[in-house]
């Protein structure tokens, strides 16, 4: 990243958050839906909502801490 600008930091922060957080929650969330016996279809929205709650918080996270590293020049 060059000289990118502010907005494309802070989008490419909230991207790489998304898909770490998706990737974790994905694997939390299969772990938790057996470990408590969730049944039937259940597992998949309660897998499904881990997920992308999971991926919100990470990418907001991500993005914050690019949006406050934005104004830094190192």
């Amino acid at each position: 990243m060059a000289k990118d600008s502010c907005l494309a930091r802070v989008s490419y922060g909230v991207a790489i958050g998304g898909a770490i957080g998706g990737a974790v929650g994905s694997i939390y969330g299969t772990y938790e839906s057996i470990r408590y016996k969730v049944p039937g279809l259940l597992k998949i929205r309660h897998i499904g909502q881990t997920t992308l709650g999971t991926a919100a918080v990470f990418g907001l996270f991500l993005g914050a801490g690019s949006l406050i590293h934005c104004g830094k020049s190192y």
